[in-house]
């Protein structure tokens, strides 16, 4: 499956943003997916998933409250509508995709088999 991440932008803090994360090439509904984003000069790290029917979800401690992640089977998307955002929210966003079909989503990077090419969100203070 090919992922196309889009939406980014610079925003000023406390400011929203929506991403989205189109999916081509293969079943979206049979895939879990995921939003991950590096800052400058740190390691990947995780910010939401969500199971392949959308019946579960999970969050970074730092994305708790602000941001909400959902996905269209109909339309092969995935969303991460970000709120109240921080200047340490500046970084590359980036969506996976792991083909499966149970329940938990995973916070693991390394169970994620398919990446998009990363959207840059700015967040000035």
């Amino acid at each position: 499956v090919q992922l196309q991440a889009s939406g980014g932008g610079l925003v000023q803090a406390g400011g929203s943003l929506r991403l989205s994360c189109a999916a081509s090439g293969g079943t979206f509904s049979r895939y879990a997916m995921g939003w991950f984003r590096q800052a400058p000069g740190k390691e990947r790290e995780f910010v939401a998933a969500i199971n392949w029917s959308a019946i579960s979800t999970d969050y970074a401690d730092s994305a708790k409250g602000r941001f909400t992640i959902s996905r269209d089977n109909g339309k092969n998307t995935m969303y991460l509508q970000m709120n109240s955002l921080k200047p340490e929210d500046t970084a590359v966003y980036y969506c996976a995709a792991r083909p499966y079909l149970g329940v938990v989503a995973s916070t693991y990077d390394g169970d994620y088999n398919y990446w998009g090419q990363g959207t840059l969100v700015t967040v000035s203070s």
